[in-house]
Protein backbone atom coordinates (compact mmCIF):
# COMPACT_ATOMS: atom_id res chain seq x y z
CA UNK A 1 0.00 0.00 0.00
CA UNK A 2 1.36 3.43 -0.92
CA UNK A 3 1.90 6.27 1.54
CA UNK A 4 -0.96 8.10 -0.15
CA UNK A 5 -3.37 5.25 0.63
CA UNK A 6 -2.14 4.92 4.23
CA UNK A 7 -3.08 8.55 4.87
CA UNK A 8 -6.46 8.27 3.20
CA UNK A 9 -9.39 9.18 5.44
CA UNK A 10 -12.46 7.04 4.83
CA UNK A 11 -15.97 8.34 5.47
CA UNK A 12 -18.01 5.69 7.26
CA UNK A 13 -21.37 5.74 5.52
CA UNK A 14 -24.57 4.96 7.36
CA UNK A 15 -25.70 1.60 5.92
CA UNK A 16 -29.33 2.57 6.53
CA UNK A 17 -29.15 5.75 4.46
CA UNK A 18 -29.10 6.11 0.72
CA UNK A 19 -27.43 8.55 -1.63
CA UNK A 20 -29.29 9.62 -4.75
CA UNK A 21 -28.22 11.97 -7.51
CA UNK A 22 -29.61 12.77 -10.93
CA UNK A 23 -27.88 14.20 -13.97
CA UNK A 24 -28.92 15.49 -17.36
CA UNK A 25 -27.91 13.50 -20.41
CA UNK A 26 -24.49 15.19 -20.49
CA UNK A 27 -23.70 14.13 -16.90
CA UNK A 28 -24.29 17.48 -15.17
CA UNK A 29 -25.88 17.18 -11.73
CA UNK A 30 -29.52 18.27 -11.58
CA UNK A 31 -30.43 16.82 -8.18
CA UNK A 32 -28.77 15.44 -5.07
CA UNK A 33 -30.59 14.25 -1.99
CA UNK A 34 -29.58 15.62 1.42
CA UNK A 35 -27.26 12.69 2.18
CA UNK A 36 -25.45 13.14 -1.16
CA UNK A 37 -24.88 16.81 -0.35
CA UNK A 38 -23.75 15.97 3.19
CA UNK A 39 -21.32 13.20 2.21
CA UNK A 40 -19.89 15.01 -0.82
CA UNK A 41 -19.00 18.03 1.34
CA UNK A 42 -20.26 20.40 -1.34
CA UNK A 43 -23.27 22.66 -0.90
CA UNK A 44 -26.25 21.95 -3.11
CA UNK A 45 -25.50 25.11 -5.11
CA UNK A 46 -21.90 23.94 -5.65
CA UNK A 47 -23.14 20.58 -6.99
CA UNK A 48 -26.05 21.56 -9.25
CA UNK A 49 -24.84 22.12 -12.80
CA UNK A 50 -21.44 20.53 -12.18
CA UNK A 51 -20.26 17.39 -13.99
CA UNK A 52 -20.84 14.34 -11.80
CA UNK A 53 -17.13 13.58 -11.93
CA UNK A 54 -16.69 16.37 -9.35
CA UNK A 55 -16.78 13.50 -6.80
CA UNK A 56 -14.69 11.02 -8.80
CA UNK A 57 -11.71 9.69 -6.90
CA UNK A 58 -8.48 9.90 -8.95
CA UNK A 59 -7.69 6.24 -8.09
CA UNK A 60 -10.79 5.02 -9.93
CA UNK A 61 -9.94 3.39 -13.24
CA UNK A 62 -11.20 5.46 -16.16
CA UNK A 63 -12.28 2.20 -17.78
CA UNK A 64 -15.15 1.75 -15.32
CA UNK A 65 -16.64 5.10 -16.37
CA UNK A 66 -16.04 4.32 -20.04
CA UNK A 67 -18.04 1.10 -19.60
CA UNK A 68 -20.68 2.99 -17.62
CA UNK A 69 -21.21 5.63 -20.30
CA UNK A 70 -21.28 3.05 -23.08
CA UNK A 71 -24.02 1.14 -21.29
CA UNK A 72 -26.05 4.18 -20.29
CA UNK A 73 -25.94 5.60 -23.81
CA UNK A 74 -27.43 2.29 -25.00
CA UNK A 75 -30.17 2.50 -22.36
CA UNK A 76 -28.69 -0.22 -20.16
CA UNK A 77 -28.40 0.13 -16.39
CA UNK A 78 -25.18 -0.74 -14.60
CA UNK A 79 -24.24 -1.81 -11.09
CA UNK A 80 -20.77 -0.84 -9.89
CA UNK A 81 -18.71 -0.41 -6.76
CA UNK A 82 -17.31 3.13 -6.86
CA UNK A 83 -14.71 5.00 -4.84
CA UNK A 84 -15.67 8.67 -4.52
CA UNK A 85 -13.92 11.73 -3.13
CA UNK A 86 -15.52 14.40 -0.96
CA UNK A 87 -14.68 18.09 -1.27
CA UNK A 88 -12.36 17.91 1.74
CA UNK A 89 -10.42 14.96 0.31
CA UNK A 90 -12.01 12.13 2.27
CA UNK A 91 -12.92 8.90 0.48
CA UNK A 92 -16.16 6.93 0.46
CA UNK A 93 -17.07 3.65 -1.23
CA UNK A 94 -20.55 2.99 -2.56
CA UNK A 95 -22.40 0.28 -4.41
CA UNK A 96 -24.23 2.16 -7.12
CA UNK A 97 -26.91 1.33 -9.62
CA UNK A 98 -26.85 3.73 -12.53
CA UNK A 99 -30.12 4.02 -14.40
CA UNK A 100 -31.08 5.69 -17.66
CA UNK A 101 -34.09 8.04 -17.62
CA UNK A 102 -36.14 8.40 -20.80
CA UNK A 103 -38.81 10.79 -22.02
CA UNK A 104 -42.03 8.79 -21.82
CA UNK A 105 -43.33 10.16 -25.11
CA UNK A 106 -40.23 10.18 -27.30
CA UNK A 107 -38.18 7.48 -25.54
CA UNK A 108 -35.17 9.85 -25.75
CA UNK A 109 -32.59 9.64 -22.99
CA UNK A 110 -33.10 12.71 -20.80
CA UNK A 111 -30.82 11.90 -17.91
CA UNK A 112 -29.45 9.42 -15.45
CA UNK A 113 -30.04 8.53 -11.81
CA UNK A 114 -27.48 7.01 -9.44
CA UNK A 115 -28.82 5.09 -6.45
CA UNK A 116 -26.11 4.38 -3.85
CA UNK A 117 -25.63 2.50 -0.60
CA UNK A 118 -22.51 1.98 1.49
CA UNK A 119 -20.34 -0.72 -0.09
CA UNK A 120 -19.57 -3.69 2.13
CA UNK A 121 -16.05 -4.26 3.38
CA UNK A 122 -15.99 -7.51 1.39
CA UNK A 123 -16.91 -5.68 -1.82
CA UNK A 124 -14.32 -2.96 -1.22
CA UNK A 125 -11.54 -5.46 -0.49
CA UNK A 126 -12.37 -7.54 -3.56
CA UNK A 127 -12.88 -4.72 -6.06
CA UNK A 128 -9.98 -2.58 -4.83
CA UNK A 129 -7.46 -5.20 -5.96
CA UNK A 130 -8.88 -5.17 -9.48
CA UNK A 131 -9.23 -1.37 -9.59
CA UNK A 132 -5.64 -0.87 -8.42
CA UNK A 133 -4.42 -3.10 -11.25
CA UNK A 134 -6.61 -1.39 -13.86
CA UNK A 135 -5.54 2.06 -12.67
CA UNK A 136 -1.86 1.09 -12.77
CA UNK A 137 -2.25 -0.27 -16.32
CA UNK A 138 -3.94 2.98 -17.39
CA UNK A 139 -1.10 5.02 -15.91
CA UNK A 140 1.61 2.90 -17.53
CA UNK A 141 -0.14 2.27 -20.85
CA UNK A 142 -3.68 3.38 -21.72
CA UNK A 143 -7.37 2.67 -21.24
CA UNK A 144 -7.36 0.10 -24.08
CA UNK A 145 -4.73 -1.96 -22.23
CA UNK A 146 -6.85 -1.69 -19.08
CA UNK A 147 -9.90 -2.93 -20.99
CA UNK A 148 -7.92 -5.83 -22.43
CA UNK A 149 -6.79 -6.80 -18.92
CA UNK A 150 -10.36 -6.64 -17.59
CA UNK A 151 -11.64 -8.78 -20.46
CA UNK A 152 -8.98 -11.41 -19.73
CA UNK A 153 -9.65 -11.24 -16.00
CA UNK A 154 -13.36 -11.88 -16.52
CA UNK A 155 -12.68 -14.63 -19.07
CA UNK A 156 -10.47 -16.40 -16.52
CA UNK A 157 -13.35 -16.23 -14.06
CA UNK A 158 -15.76 -17.32 -16.80
CA UNK A 159 -18.00 -14.40 -15.88
CA UNK A 160 -19.46 -11.31 -17.46
CA UNK A 161 -18.89 -7.96 -15.77
CA UNK A 162 -22.42 -8.13 -14.31
CA UNK A 163 -21.89 -11.65 -12.92
CA UNK A 164 -18.61 -10.57 -11.37
CA UNK A 165 -20.18 -7.53 -9.69
CA UNK A 166 -23.10 -9.64 -8.46
CA UNK A 167 -20.56 -11.94 -6.79
CA UNK A 168 -18.58 -9.04 -5.30
CA UNK A 169 -21.59 -7.21 -3.85
CA UNK A 170 -22.92 -8.76 -0.65
CA UNK A 171 -26.61 -9.57 -0.31
CA UNK A 172 -27.51 -9.01 -3.96
CA UNK A 173 -31.16 -9.79 -3.17
CA UNK A 174 -31.25 -7.02 -0.57
CA UNK A 175 -29.67 -4.60 -3.03
CA UNK A 176 -32.32 -5.48 -5.62
CA UNK A 177 -35.04 -4.67 -3.08
CA UNK A 178 -33.28 -1.44 -2.06
CA UNK A 179 -32.74 -0.23 -5.63
CA UNK A 180 -36.32 -1.10 -6.54
CA UNK A 181 -37.62 0.95 -3.59
CA UNK A 182 -35.36 3.89 -4.46
CA UNK A 183 -36.54 3.88 -8.07
CA UNK A 184 -40.14 4.13 -6.88
CA UNK A 185 -39.27 7.08 -4.63
CA UNK A 186 -37.01 8.97 -7.04
CA UNK A 187 -37.86 7.56 -10.46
Amino acid sequence: MSEKNKEEIIIELDPKRYIVSKTDNSGKITYGNDYFVEISGYSESELIGQPHNIIRHPDMPRLIFKLLWERLEHGQNMLAVVKNLSKDGRTYWVTTEFETKRNKLTNEIIGYTAFRKAASEKAINEIQKLYNTLHKIEQEFDIEASEKYLTGYLEEKNQSYDEYIDDVVDNRGIFKIFFSAMKKLFG
